[in-house]
């Protein structure tokens, strides 16, 4: 098992679609930990740390979101942060 956080930024109409929900939703039945929360700019932050197939299943759902989202780009990178036990909305 490889642990890693990553950092993912997805635009699109991910505001108000309850996006940052189902994100924790969909990282906690994975086994993730982190956050996810509203950017300025319209986008959506989620920080996500565990197990590499699980951020890797997480990224697949982020592509496509809840029913009501469109999103448009998913950008992925390292994050150098550790995350605290659950996965919040902030």
């Amino acid at each position: 098992m490889q642990f890693r956080c990553r950092c993912y930024l997805v635009s699109g109409h991910v505001q108000g679609v309850w996006f940052r929900a189902g994100t924790r939703d969909q990282a906690l039945a994975l086994g993730l930990t982190g956050w996810a929360r509203n950017l300025d700019d319209g986008r959506v932050e989620v920080i996500a740390c565990g197990d590499a197939d699980a951020l890797a299943a997480l990224r697949r759902w982020l592509e496509q979101g809840t029913s009501r989202a469109r999103v448009d780009r998913v950008e992925e990178t390292d994050a150098a942060i550790s995350c605290d036990d659950g996965f919040r909305i902030v």
